[in-house]
């Protein structure tokens, strides 16, 4: 009976082979898009759930409030660790992060530089699972100066992962030995480091410095304890640690700190939550966004609903065309349960080709998806685990959702009334029918808007007015590692033709080399007269460089040695000090931990406000000082031959030191990266709005083709007493442009809503645009009437004799 079933479809389904693919492509496309994005949303809710004991692992956030200004910190103290394994009988074990940077590698004559470093402490091993191939995780960073790599390391260095024992030269001085090899990171970790050197190695590890935040902190609890509870403690261990230095330091106890408005704080972030959750100062890497999973998820429903609303609609555009032949089988004595199982055949048949032909499609666009999302999402036994499963109820749920209207609907015919041609009424109730439309546009016009916004907004930031000038400026990563050659490098460069400007620091605007100080107005560093601020040592070719204007005041000058305890402050510090004019007024910035000694500067500047953050954040206080730093080397360029200058500048470079490795970026593209995420986000709406635009589209062919069915022999009648083709188009496609506008007034709003809620996470924003309401609605009118217009022309071009010759 079953093998019948499938013979009886496949005939069916060959003979209305037009209907057909357009019903196999629809829900192709849509289980397609929908699989990628569950990729997507499946890859990004795996990240760190690699460790065995990530349900019970926490990172210690530090909030901060101090001279008007909160700062919150994925980094706490040094000690912090000890204090939680030493102090509190929940806590199992305890391990810090220090990330300072990378070294230049000598492999040979070669010398690479290597930014996936990290200090740990030797309890890493107990807290995250990191599996050793080589070596003793017990006493591997145990002993100063010992390292453990991951085993694509010990391949590329050593061309083995029997590395332990061997050892590294780091920047031509410091010897590091192997103690173990690991293997790889997983791709789904929120940190990624090729290289975790031994905390013992560094002095600052040892500090019992609480007002200093430079450790990433984790902390794993016992079994059973609850995290609240430990949580609740945090604010008396950090009274009774941090309150006596503050008291040394502001000469203010912990209460009375904080009553005065200031915060000094810990938290708990679950280590599951970091990726997704945590986008704090001082992160070991950049972390997703929660936001982008909730809307790919639905976007991922709602595709998928519209792919099967479209497998409704046209198996019920079919199904006019079925009634004679359910009266005949019914007369010939078929039951009614067998022609619903024929009917469901037909629909699960189709829906597994469908699949079929949705996972090939997936697999073979997945590099591409990598590429638009950033992704390195791949296939494997892991994932068919899951996926062959679901995909198997796909096909039985899609398949009797999708059939069952027609199954039910049809099989209920009366035989003698089908015969007669008297079809049932409910052919002509469209109620649900005109309900789904209204939803795939909905959904349709939704999407249109959020395209729209999110693309004026990422235009909006690519033109701002950031307050430098980014445009042809080359940074040259690492010039400490030329040591003593800097200077010379930085004025060899200077002299090539077509450089406009250079200058040597590691504070920029795009980069991530940031440090935070709290400067004060008073020598007794009162907190009131305090400002918690950016402190970046830069020199005198800076300002004119990157062209940051000066308000009032000057630059630094390489003429006067004054300046070494000169200060230029941006807009926001000067007006957080709440003096009319800061010139020549005296600050105090504490040179230790303890703030035991600190330096009188003067300022001698007043600059305007320049985006140094993500404009998703308000500006917040810069102060400059004059100093060197040989972070980075920043070159503005004013030649239309970028590419020959850029080779001049790497001449040099291998002229002072062949064999160090010449890295680079743009500042342009430096500053583009911060905003990766929205880019790729953008293009992903896009891809996907065009997606369900044509899966609505489709639908919506159905529906036509549905109407002009069921009026075949109004549109006869109408021809032959004279109406044109414009009449029937206009009345086959009133209905549905009626719809389509209803969906507008449905969508506009909650466009608008969510829309606007997501521009608020930046701070500085394009507002939602009238004409982005009105191309949207425009548009998806253009798009529906073109889509319905197919089908009513070709109706109204039909020959009216064949649709009256058996009245």
């Amino acid at each position: 009976m079953f093998k019948n079933y499938l013979k009886t479809a496949y005939r069916t389904l060959k003979k209305n082979v037009g209907f057909t693919a357009i019903n196999i492509f629809g829900l192709a496309l849509g289980l397609a898009t929908c699989m990628l994005i569950v990729f997507y949303v499946v890859d990004e809710l795996s990240y760190d759930k690699y460790n065995t004991r990530a349900d019970r692992i926490y990172r210690a956030n530090m909030q901060i409030r101090f001279g008007g200004i909160d700062q919150n910190y994925a980094s706490s103290p040094a000690p912090l660790a000890g204090v939680f394994k030493k102090d509190y009988p929940e806590v199992e074990s305890s391990c810090r992060l220090l990330q300072r940077g990378g070294y230049n590698v000598k492999k040979g004559n070669q010398t690479i530089h290597e930014d996936k470093m990290v200090f740990a402490d030797p309890t890493l091993f107990d807290v995250f699972t990191l599996p050793v191939i080589v070596g003793d995780p017990g006493h591997a960073l145990v002993e100063p100066n010992t390292v453990v790599i991951t085993e694509t390391i010990a391949k590329r260095y050593f061309n083995t992962v029997q590395a332990v024992g061997k050892t590294f030269t780091f920047d031509d001085k410091l010897l590091y030995k192997v103690t173990g090899v690991i293997k790889d990171l997983p791709r789904q970790s929120h940190f990624h480091f090729d290289f975790f050197l031994s905390m013992a190695s560094k002095d600052e590890s040892r500090e019992n410095a609480w007002l200093s935040n430079n450790f990433n902190t984790y902390v794993l609890l016992k079994p059973g304890a609850d995290v609240k509870q430990f949580e609740a403690k945090l604010p008396e261990l950090m009274r009774r640690n941090a309150g006596p230095q503050l008291q040394d330091v502001l000469h203010l106890n912990f209460d009375a700190f904080e009553s005065a408005g200031n915060r000094y704080r810990l938290s708990l972030v679950p280590l599951l939550d970091i990726h997704l959750k945590s986008n704090l100062m001082s992160e070991l890497d950049h972390n997703g966004n929660i936001q982008y999973v909730y809307i790919f998820g639905a976007v991922a429903v709602f595709i998928l609903l519209i792919a099967c609303v479209n497998f409704m609609n046209l198996s019920t555009a079919r199904s006019a065309n079925r009634a004679r032949e359910v009266g005949v089988r019914k007369v010939l004595g078929s039951a009614r349960k067998y022609l619903i199982a024929q009917f469901l055949s037909e629909s699960i048949m189709v829906t597994f080709v469908a699949t079929v032909i949705a996972v090939a499609a997936a697999y073979l666009l997945l590099p591409v998806f990598n590429n638009i999302s950033g992704k390195n999402i791949g296939l494997n036994a892991a994932s068919l685990v899951w996926l062959v499963p679901c995909l198997l109820v796909t096909v039985l749920v899609i398949g009797f959702l999708a059939g069952s209207y027609p199954a039910f609907f049809l099989s209920g015919f009366q035989p003698i009334e089908v015969l007669k041609g008297k079809l049932s009424a409910g052919f002509k109730g469209g109620m649900l029918r005109s309900s789904l439309v209204v939803f795939q546009f909905f959904i349709s016009i939704v999407l249109i808007i959020g395209t729209l916004v999110i693309y004026n907004q990422l235009k909006y930031i690519q033109n701002k007015d950031l307050g430098y000038n980014r445009s042809q400026v080359l940074v040259v990563h690492g010039v400490y590692n030329l040591g003593e050659q800097t200077r010379v490098f930085k004025e060899e460069v200077k002299q090539l033709p077509g450089v406009a400007g250079v200058t040597m620091t590691g504070f920029l605007p795009t980069s991530d080399y940031r440090n935070s100080s709290s400067v004060f107005q008073e020598r007794a560093l009162d907190p009131k007269k305090a400002v918690l601020a950016q402190t970046w040592t830069v020199d005198d070719k800076y300002l004119p460089t990157l062209d940051i204007k000066l308000v009032k005041g000057r630059n630094f000058s390489d003429q006067m040695p004054t300046d070494s305890a000169a200060m230029i402050v941006n807009e926001t510090a000067a007006r957080l000090m709440g003096v009319k004019d800061p010139l020549n007024k005296p600050m105090y910035l504490p040179m230790d931990n303890m703030a035991k000694t600190f330096k009188e500067y003067h300022i001698i500047g007043v600059i305007k406000d320049f985006n140094f953050a993500s404009l998703r954040n308000n500006i917040s206080p810069v102060i400059l000082m004059y100093g060197q730093d040989n972070g980075s080397l920043s070159v503005k360029m004013h030649t239309a031959n970028i590419t020959g200058l850029m080779a001049q500048i790497k001449d040099k470079w291998k002229s002072i030191q062949p064999g160090k490795e010449f890295s680079y970026s743009f500042m342009d593209d430096d500053f583009d990266a911060s905003y990766r995420a929205e880019q790729r986000m953008g293009t992903i709406f896009i891809i996907f709005t065009t997606l369900t635009i044509v899966i609505a589209c489709l639908g919506l062919f159905g529906l036509a083709a549905y109407a002009a069915e069921q009026r075949t022999k109004e549109i006869g009648i109408r021809k032959v007493l004279g109406a044109n083709v414009a009449n029937i188009v206009g009345m086959l496609s009133k209905d549905f442009i009626r719809l389509v506008l209803i969906a507008i007034i449905i969508a506009i709003p909650f466009a608008w809503f969510f829309m606007h809620q997501w521009l608020q996470g930046f701070a500085y924003r394009q507002n939602i645009q009238w004409w982005v309401i009105v191309l949207s609605a425009v548009a998806a009118l253009l798009i529906a009437f073109v889509t319905i217009s197919f089908q009513s022309i070709k109706a109204a071009l039909a020959n009216p004799v064949r649709s009256l010759k058996n009245e």
